[in-house]
């Protein structure tokens, strides 16, 4: 099945790549991009993408790995992917929902995330996991 977002169409297997293409990702996306949001914690404030999730299984490193360097912060729990060569945020394992990946929808090929509208905000700044801590 494939799914149109804009003027864009997605198959079920997309790639999505770094800046410098030492990254590769193979997405698995039957249903699109799916929820694609922003979020105003203060990581993706910084890094101003707009992120979609899949199930982990849903994506497959198929170059790279060595390249890709890890990011963690405050509770350590999301695990942040980004190039060490170009910088290019790829992907990160939710904290939210560990059981996910959240991506970033710029590194998809053949899809521009200025043509996708109304992107809702998450509040990161407020996350749930924070609520109710002493």
């Amino acid at each position: 099945m494939i799914k149109q977002v804009g003027r864009t169409v997605i198959n079920p297997k997309h790639l999505a790549t770094c800046h410098c293409g030492a990254v590769v990702l193979e997405l698995d996306l039957p249903d699109g991009i799916v929820d694609p949001r922003r979020c105003n914690c203060s990581i993706c404030r910084r890094k101003g993408a707009i992120v979609a999730s899949v199930p982990l299984s849903g994506i497959r490193i198929i170059k790279g790995q060595e390249v890709l360097r890890l990011y963690q912060f405050n509770t350590m729990t999301a695990k942040h992917y980004f190039c060490s060569i170009c910088g290019i945020y790829t992907h990160h394992q939710r904290r939210s929902n560990p059981e996910q990946y959240g991506y970033n929808v710029g590194c998809l090929e053949g899809v521009n995330p200025f043509e996708i509208e109304n992107v809702p905000m998450n509040d990161g700044v407020n996350h749930p996991a924070d609520r109710g801590a002493s």
